[in-house]
């Protein structure tokens, strides 16, 4: 008997709700989700041999965790693992028993130049979930995400100017500067889906649906997979949520933004972004036919 693939993806964008999807997905009875979350097996640029030099003993250190992970059988929930044989990614669904909907969640999918074509080229019929937030927004949610775990620990107008300076020099090596911007340059990834998937296998919205009504967002999801809609999505412990409140407050630096409260981008560095999408955005604002002009206030 062949082992099922997915046939449906929520590829992205990071840091728009996409985790707590995975985690509430996970618990509805017609849906099968990957145990591990974020394997990137259609992302061939998320390979060991493209992550930074001082990060490669860290994804070393994964490979090997994720190898025993894999040949026990992936029998519980993992976050991150980088999964580059087809046999090792066809072991992710091995305990999917007549779902209805089998899926995985890998946000690199959205940005990879290389997901969208390898997804169509193996599952033609696969469904493809996006969730789009503002690029400014997304970034700085993702910076402090980095500043929770300790990978940055300067300001952020500096890692935006770091970013932009690694941008410049056409740098492709993994790191907490790449692809951070990127990540937010929508209307190019759109473009690639729409290129190589009917509309009727697209589910493109925006961060701003799912803060509006996320009932009514999660139950248009649920018909998109044809699964049954009347399930109520749960609050779930999503672990990738920054927790700036743990970090060091002798260190100046990380101790920035230590409080109770996540804080707000600030609007000059806000500014520094909206210049830095502004043409991205417009762009993808004609190719999806949504209203984007909040992002470039």
């Amino acid at each position: 008997m062949t082992m099922p693939l997915p046939n449906f993806f929520i590829a992205g964008a990071p840091k728009a709700g996409t985790d707590l999807l995975y985690y509430q997905f996970d618990k509805h009875p017609e849906i099968y989700m990957s145990p591990l979350k974020e394997p990137c097996y259609f992302s061939t640029e998320i390979r060991i041999h493209n992550f930074h030099p001082e990060l490669q003993q860290q994804v070393e250190i994964s490979a090997a965790s994720l190898r025993q992970y894999l040949d026990g059988g992936a029998q519980t929930k993992r976050f991150g693992g980088i999964v580059t044989e087809l046999s090792d990614y066809r072991r992710l669904f091995t305990r999917a028993d007549g779902e209805k909907a089998i899926g995985e969640a890998s946000v690199c999918y959205l940005w990879s130049e290389t997901a969208a074509a390898a997804i169509a080229k193996i599952l033609p019929r696969a469904r493809i979930i996006l969730v789009l937030m503002d690029p400014a927004e997304r970034a700085f949610h993702q910076y402090l995400k980095s500043l929770s775990d300790g990978t940055v620990d300067y300001p952020f107008r500096e890692h935006i100017e770091a970013a932009m300076e690694n941008v410049k020099e056409q740098s492709s090596t993994i790191s907490p500067l790449h692809p951070f911007l990127a990540f937010g340059e929508y209307a190019q990834q759109v473009k690639r889906y729409l290129e190589h998937f009917p509309a009727n296998q697209l589910h493109i919205s925006l961060y701003e649906d799912t803060q509006a009504n996320y009932p009514e967002w999660f139950a248009g999801l649920l018909g998109f997979l044809e699964v049954d809609t009347r399930f109520a999505p749960t609050d779930v412990e999503v672990p990738s949520k920054p927790r700036l409140p743990r970090l060091d407050p002798t260190d100046h630096a990380r101790s920035l933004y230590a409080g109770n409260e996540l804080p707000k981008l600030n609007p000059e560095d806000r500014a520094v972004l909206v210049a830095y999408y502004r043409d991205n955005i417009l762009r993808l604002q004609d190719l999806i036919q949504r209203d984007l002009s909040p992002w470039i206030r």
